[in-house]
């Protein structure tokens, strides 16, 4: 069983921004709508990052100052909200 990793952002720009920042850094990422039960605010876009990845996704992230919302693990498709 594989549990991916989604990082919500408030806009797809800065989704963009992550997908580049993190393949410079050797991380894939996959930009997503986020599902419609996980966004609060209307709209939103997610980066999805494979499980192995996710712990050293977040601290690039937060390194380069690259704003998100939240970060869920995918266990089963299902959303377990996670807080680092």
């Amino acid at each position: 069983m594989r549990n991916d990793w989604l990082i919500t952002f408030r806009s797809i720009t800065f989704a963009q921004r992550g997908e580049r920042l993190l393949g410079r850094m050797g991380i894939t990422a996959a930009i997503q709508r986020t599902p419609k039960a996980l966004a609060e605010r209307g709209c939103s876009y997610s980066l999805r990052i494979r499980e192995n990845d996710g712990a050293d996704a977040v601290e690039i992230l937060r390194k380069y100052q690259l704003p998100f919302l939240k970060i869920y693990i995918l266990e089963n498709d299902d959303a377990q909200e996670q807080i680092l």
